[in-house]
């Protein structure tokens, strides 16, 4: 890894790690992410607003009138350097939760899993086989984009990936569980999306009534649990009043602390 530093504006600045989507670069992101959480924490780097991680870079955002780049730059580049050599290794230990997500897969509930039967022929796979691959996975929790609360969560099997759809739909149903290339997701909110549809998942993942709004975080651990039909419309029915509650759904966390 090589660390370079970019321009983002007259308010923020990028570490970049590397070019590619890779848990090793991944670690070195949220090391340097936490180390810069705790100085900020002791009092030091003042003036820094935010820090925003990605796939293999790290964005911070600083006030100019607090602090000059000039000023913050050699203290952040000091900890990257660091946070490069002391990354943890590809399948080195895990230090965030782990959530089970259940999921209807397929056609059995309206607009739901509409590209699984498609996405099973390129495969050359039956839909069962499809779906018993991509649920047997403990996928990571790379980062955090495109909407409020949708995670990207790598890394799916590669008998069942395959690129994002030629055309991208113009609505995409909330909770829709979906993959693109070597990632897996699931669709927070309406939104127009080119990814394959697999099924749909009724847990909430944003709410602002919760002190952490994004219910999974960058380093989590995601694993999902095929339901019925039957089922879905059970837990469908209780997430309004999980989404009102001053805390996440913490049913579905299988281990580790819920307040990270």
């Amino acid at each position: 890894m090589s660390l370079r530093i970019l321009n983002a504006g007259d308010t923020a600045l990028t570490i970049e790690f590397g070019e590619r989507i890779e848990r090793h670069l991944l670690a070195a992101v949220a090391a340097l992410d936490a180390a810069l959480a705790r100085a900020i924490g002791r009092g030091e780097l003042r003036g820094i607003v935010e820090t925003v991680p990605t796939f293999r870079s790290l964005t911070v955002i600083y006030d100019p009138l607090l602090c000059s780049r000039a000023e913050i730059e050699p203290a952040v580049m000091a900890y990257a350097e660091t946070a490069l050599r002391s990354s943890v290794a590809r399948d080195g230990p895990h230090r965030g939760r782990v959530w089970q997500l259940p999921v209807c897969y397929g056609d059995e509930i309206a607009a739901c899993g509409p590209d699984l039967d498609e996405l099973a022929q390129a495969c050359g796979l039956p839909p069962a086989e499809v779906i018993r691959r991509h649920a047997s996975v403990t996928y990571e929790v790379y980062m955090l984009g495109f909407q409020p609360g949708f995670a990207f969560l790598g890394d799916l099997p590669a008998q069942i990936s395959r690129p994002r759809r030629s055309e991208p739909r113009l609505r995409v149903p909330a909770g829709s569980v979906a993959t693109a290339g070597t990632l897996t997701a699931i669709y927070p909110w309406e939104s127009p999306g080119g990814w394959h549809l697999l099924g749909a998942c009724p847990v909430p993942l944003f709410s602002a009534n919760w002190p952490q709004a994004a219910l999974l975080l960058p380093g989590d651990r995601v694993c999902f649990r095929a339901v019925a039909a039957t089922e879905y419309r059970l837990l469908l029915a209780e997430m309004p009043k999980l989404c009102a509650a001053a805390q996440p759904p913490l049913v579905f966390l299988v281990d580790g602390e819920a307040g990270r």
